[in-house]
């Protein structure tokens, strides 16, 4: 699952660490899968509705500061195997609340990678001081669930992040950080077997059965994006490729002359791409983080300070920190 690492303009834990955070949640998806597996598998005890509110009620954070810092929602009294890292806070705790027993494995892995979506989606919009609002549709983003639930946890994603660049925000296509490279991507969807036109002009070709229409050129903006990337790549003397890639996965390509450096993936050839990432056993690699490090610096933030912070509390969280 990849981590997601950026999301529009809202505050991110990778932003404040890109060293530590990849490397907790590696270890915390695993931590967790192997105890929800365990219990699933022992037909262990499952929450029951007024558990879960009292589940809520704990993460809304009705309890002392102190007790913020040092406690950790474990059910049924558990000790958390992680605990350096995890006692920042209740809220970015990662506890699957299983309230049903599924029926196979397989549901409970969909259960299990649909509450960790949830949180990736926390943890991409809020740290332990501020917090920004999600746009609830980002909940529901079939293209955005594709790429946190598809490809391996060594994946870094920036999904259409706004970057800050003499002082004007500009918003990129979306951002996937491999251990060997980073891909630039557009969407193209529109339904099933629509076939998209390509050609060198400003408008590409949209034939869906006897109707057609146009849309702008998709290259345009992948080359925008690829170009502001090399520029801060650049500056930061980072060495990492960069592809460019147009993604249809319910339609097809027509550009038979389509210019060098860019790859069209659609509904003919999208499961051997993917196969060739998700098998990508490669651990993260120094480059990569810098690469990544280096775009999200000049990422736009947009948030607030959470309302119970004061400036005596963060002095409090230093001193626990250190």
């Amino acid at each position: 699952m990849a981590q997601l690492i950026k999301l529009q303009d809202y505050v991110s834990r990778y932003e404040k660490d890109m060293i530590r955070y990849p490397s907790q949640y590696v270890r915390l998806k695993k931590q967790q899968w192997t105890k929800i597996k365990q219990q699933w598998e022992d037909g262990g005890v499952y929450l029951n509705e007024d558990e879960i509110q009292r589940f809520k009620e704990e993460v809304e954070g009705k309890e002392g500061i102190l007790k913020r810092f040092k406690k950790i929602l474990v059910k049924h009294d558990e000790e958390p195997e992680i605990t350096e890292e995890t006692n920042e806070s209740d809220d970015f705790s990662f506890e699957p609340a299983v309230y049903y027993k599924p029926e196979t494995l397989d549901d409970l892995k969909h259960l299990y990678l649909d509450q960790l979506l949830q949180f990736q989606l926390k943890w991409a919009s809020s740290t332990l001081t501020e917090k920004s609002y999600v746009d609830p549709k980002y909940h529901r983003d079939d293209h955005l669930k594709f790429f946190l639930q598809r490809f391996p946890d060594t994946f870094l994603l920036m999904y259409e992040p706004i970057l800050l660049l003499k002082k004007a925000p500009v918003e990129l296509e979306v951002l996937l950080f491999t251990p060997t490279g980073l891909w630039c991507m557009s969407f193209l969807d529109e339904g099933d077997d629509t076939v998209f036109v390509g050609s060198a002009e400003r408008f590409w070709k949209v034939k869906k059965g006897e109707s057609e229409h146009t849309l702008l050129n998709p290259l345009i903006s992948l080359d925008r994006t690829a170009s502001i990337i090399q520029q801060i790549f650049d500056k930061n003397d980072v060495d990492f490729t960069i592809h460019k890639a147009i993604l249809s996965r319910n339609g097809y390509f027509d550009f038979p002359d389509i210019p060098y450096g860019y790859k069209l993936i659609d509904k003919r050839n999208i499961e051997k791409w993917h196969e060739q990432q998700r098998t990508m056993t490669s651990p993260f690699k120094h480059m990569q983080m810098k690469a990544a490090r280096s775009v999200i610096e000049y990422t736009q933030t947009t948030s607030v300070k959470r309302m119970q912070w004061s400036e005596a509390d963060e002095e409090l969280l230093s001193d626990l920190q250190e």
